[in-house]
Formats: C-alpha cells, sequence, structure tokens
C-alpha cells in the first residue's frame, strides 16, 4: 500500500492539473443527464433566479441532513422524511447541509465520520446525502454542501493539517486556545498535500451518481450551490493577517477548481462576513471579487459576539439588536455595492434563561427572528441584494437524554453540533410560535 504522503503527491499531480484556467479536465465526466439550465439556481445581477423568475428563500441549517439519510442503524429515514415535511409546511426550502467530516481525535468532533481516514469515504453516509437529495427533489427544496469545516466539530481543517504533519491535533476544547487552534486550522490553506486531499474529496463528490435517482451530482439541480467550508477564516489576529494573501488565493483556486467540475451549479464560501475576515470589510470583499463565487454569505451570532446575553435580555435586547440590524446593513450595502445576492446563512438566539429543555419558552428568540425577517422583507422589496436566510438551527424531533447536554455518539442528531449543548440554538418541531413566524416570513419571501 502507498505511504500517505506518496498518494497525496499524486492526487495532487492529478487534482492541480484540472484547475488551471483551461477548460475541464478531460477526464472530468460531463453527465449525459442534464436537467434544462432553468432548473438551476441561476444568477443575474444581485438576485438569484429559478425558471427565469425571482428566487428568494426561507432557509434552515440541518447539517446533519445526511446522517439521517443512512440507511440501516446509522440513520432514521422515518424521522428525516417526517421533518423534511414539516420543514416543507412551514415554508422552509433551502437547506444547507454537512457534505463532508473527517475522522479526529479531536473530543468534540462528530462521528462517525464521512471520511474515516485519509482518501476514505464511508459509502453508508453518502448513501445517506443521496437519500436526503432524493426527497429533497420531491419537495421541491434546494442544498448548499458544505465542503470543509474551519471548526473542530467535523473534523475539518485542524484534521487536514494534522493528517499532513503527522502532529497531534490541536484540540481546543482541551487546550482552551481557541487563538492557536485558528492558526493551526488557517496552516491549511498553505499545505499542498492537504489541499490535494481535500480536491480528490471534492472531486470525488461532485462527480458522484447520486444511488437513489441516478443522477450525477452535478447533474442535480437539487444542488443549489457547492460551499468551500463552514466559515473558513485566514485565521486570528495580527498573526492572522499574515495569511490573507493566501487565504484569498484559496477562495478563488478552490472555487475555480468547483466552477470547472459542476459549471452549471454555483459557489459560495461559507464565509462569516467581516467578523470572519479578521474585522476586516475590505478583505471579505476581496475574498468575494472572485469571479468564481457566485453570490456572498454573512453570518449574525449576537451572543457569540457579546452583544446580547439571554441572562440579561431586557437590558441588552436593545443595543444587541441594534449591532446585528447595523451589521446585517453593512453586508447588504457590500453586496449592492458588488452586483452579487447575499444570503444570511446562519443566526442564532438561545432559549429564554439560557436552558437548553424543549419546553423552554423562546420570547426573545422570536423578538430578534421577526426583526431580522422584516429588514429582510423590506430590503428584498426594495431590490436590494439580500436574497434569502437559513436560521441556525433546526433540531427537529431531535432530542438529548443527558442532564449535561453533551452530545455522545449515539445520541439523536440536533442542530447544535457536538461541541455545543444540545438545545442551544436548536428550532424543535413543537416550537410552534416560531414556526409561526418561518410561515408568515415564507408567505412574504415566496411572493416576491
Amino acid at each position: 500500500m502507498k505511504s500517505l504522503k506518496t498518494w497525496l503527491g499524486l492526487m495532487l499531480l492529478a487534482t492541480l492539473a484540472s484547475c488551471g484556467k483551461a477548460p475541464v479536465s478531460e477526464n472530468v465526466t460531463v453527465a449525459t443527464d442534464s436537467a434544462a439550465p432553468s432548473a438551476f439556481v441561476q444568477v443575474k445581477g444581485k438576485q438569484f433566479q429559478l425558471a427565469g423568475k425571482a428566487y428568494y428563500f426561507v432557509g434552515t441549517n440541518f447539517w446533519y441532513g445526511a446522517y439521517l439519510g443512512a440507511a440501516g442503524d446509522k440513520g432514521d429515514r422515518a424521522r428525516l422524511i417526517k421533518e423534511l415535511d414539516q420543514l416543507k409546511a412551514a415554508g422552509v426550502t433551502n437547506l444547507r447541509v454537512l457534505a463532508a467530516s473527517e475522522a479526529s481525535a479531536l473530543v468534540m468532533s462528530l462521528k462517525p465520520a464521512i471520511q474515516t481516514a485519509p482518501g476514505q469515504i464511508d459509502e453508508e453516509l453518502w448513501q445517506g446525502l443521496d437519500f436526503l437529495l432524493s426527497e429533497m427533489a420531491k419537495r421541491e427544496m434546494k442544498a448548499v454542501l458544505f465542503l470543509n469545516n474551519f471548526w473542530q466539530w467535523s473534523g475539518g481543517m485542524s484534521q487536514y493539517v494534522a493528517w499532513q504533519t503527522g502532529e497531534p491535533v490541536l484540540d481546543p476544547d482541551l487546550t482552551k486556545d481557541w487563538n492557536a487552534f485558528m492558526q493551526n486550522s488557517a496552516r491549511f490553506y498553505r499545505l499542498a498535500e492537504s489541499q490535494a486531499l481535500y480536491r480528490s474529496l471534492i472531486k470525488q463528490l461532485i462527480e458522484r451518481t447520486n444511488t437513489v435517482t441516478g443522477v450525477a451530482y452535478k447533474a442535480d439541480p437539487t444542488i443549489m450551490s457547492w460551499q468551500l467550508a463552514n466559515e473558513p477564516r485566514p485565521g486570528s489576529g495580527e498573526a492572522g493577517a499574515e495569511n490573507a494573501e493566501v487565504y484569498v488565493q484559496w477562495v478563488n483556486d478552490t472555487a475555480q477548481f468547483i466552477k470547472q467540475l459542476a459549471p452549471q451549479q454555483l459557489v459560495s464560501t461559507g464565509s462569516e462576513g467581516s467578523r470572519g475576515a479578521l474585522d476586516n470589510m475590505d478583505l471579505f470583499i476581496k475574498a468575494h471579487q472572485s469571479p468564481y463565487v457566485d453570490y456572498l454569505t454573512f453570518h449574525l451570532w449576537p451572543k457569540n459576539w457579546l452583544w446580547f446575553d439571554i441572562k440579561q435580555a431586557e437590558q441588552t435586547y436593545a443595543s444587541g439588536l441594534a449591532a446585528s440590524k447595523a451589521y446585517i446593513e453593512q453586508h447588504i450595502a457590500v453586496a449592492d455595492q458588488m452586483n452579487k445576492p447575499l444570503v444570511m446563512e446562519e443566526f442564532g438566539i438561545e432559549r429564554d434563561g439560557a436552558d437548553y429543555r424543549p419546553e423552554a419558552t423562546t420570547v426573545w428568540r422570536d423578538k430578534f427572528y421577526t426583526e431580522f425577517f422584516q429588514l429582510i422583507e423590506q430590503e428584498a422589496k426594495a431590490g436590494r441584494a439580500i436574497a434569502g436566510s437559513n436560521f441556525w438551527t433546526w433540531g427537529g424531533a431531535g432530542r438529548t437524554e443527558r442532564a449535561d447536554f453533551i452530545w455522545q455518539a449515539g445520541d439523536d442528531y440536533l442542530g447544535d453540533p457536538p461541541q455545543e449543548p444540545q438545545g442551544l440554538n436548536s428550532v424543535f418541531d413543537q416550537d410552534q410560535s416560531t414556526i409561526s413566524l418561518l410561515k408568515a416570513h415564507a408567505t412574504v419571501i415566496n411572493g416576491l
């Protein structure tokens, strides 16, 4: 068996050969069952279009969709079907889904992983993605598939670094040193063998034929967008600034590589916005000026950014909302200027009192959601670049029985990833007040 280094070297040559500015490499199979171009979500200026009409959407993060779709004991297809029906009934038609995860010693990482070792795939989990996409197609839903993760909860970039260097993975849940973790993850952009392995996985998935539908992924209009990663950052602080140029180049080159393989589908970054670009809007703009990046994304985390404290909700709500609205406006203005669509693809608010239990109320979450939805509706009606949103996150029928709310392998999947308390930001299937807000917002958005 070839050594990892030898195997990665061969993959580097193969993948880099197909990412130049020439047309798609001859070893890229062109699907013969492509749908009509109008079936794919397209971009026209600062607007999405679908079937010749403006496409606006209400969406959610449903990162564990492929896991529910897996056959046998790994999945829960009955739950998946029920939840897709509930989401569709609420007007949610766009799902942001994890398409790749890496087996890792990171203590809070997702298990099982899709990539079980360098270049080795858990076929049952990708068959779960096949099943998810087939069921989404029946409901006229669109998917955004993210292909990597800057953070630790799915292995991600730090695991790629560990695979190449042979160094122990740097675990922020043990060291509590998040700056060092971010700098370590950002090494990923510079490591040629890691890029080769990453591109190999991308190529394998884009050229995959769905085992349920028989349709090649790159020919499936259910896939709206391929996304480079969940919240890719150039690093942290002054040290992160040294990675700015290589980060921008990585965005462009990877987006180009994907675009050549899947020219009918869109490409996005998964960026948090300026907060994920060292609080530097110019850097965010540079990373999204690439002609291969079709639209802009940003995320909004009032708690994480210390704008709102659920335990002091009355005192911090007004200022937290004002800061949130200002952040939204900044990114709409940039998207307007760049003439590209914009999606607010993550935003989350805790349950009242920082209580993770499903029976806890969601008064403050609903207040924030109402304000965000009204702002999106207002700006979309005015013809500005905001085109959709994906709230974080759908927990559905998932429940934890653990008193500490910490996920362990074999537990239900909730919207909250393994490194966070289960129930932190999840919208459960019984949260009728929030679901009613989604329905009302969808009625407006779908009518635009």
